[in-house]
């Protein structure tokens, strides 16, 4: 699952939760659902950070700036 879908994922169920429809049963394993979505978030952002940290050294393992490429704007 995406990062995107685990975050309307947990959007939904904050919904639901705020809704107050659910019987405690449903409420008690809807929270351990979200805090499920919230750690694999978690996750997925610390290894994209790890990524980008990778990304952002040269070829003599110094820190340089990558100039950020918006995806949107043509540019490589």
């Amino acid at each position: 699952m995406t990062y995107e879908q685990q975050l309307q994922q947990l959007e939904t169920l904050i919904k639901q939760l705020e809704n107050g429809d659910l019987s405690l049963d449903q409420t008690l394993a809807a929270y351990e659902q979200g805090v499920a979505l919230i750690r694999a978030c978690q996750q997925q952002l610390e290894q994209a950070e790890q990524r980008i940290q990778l990304l952002a050294h040269d070829a003599n393992g110094e820190e340089t700036l990558v100039p950020f490429a918006d995806p949107g704007d043509g540019q490589p």
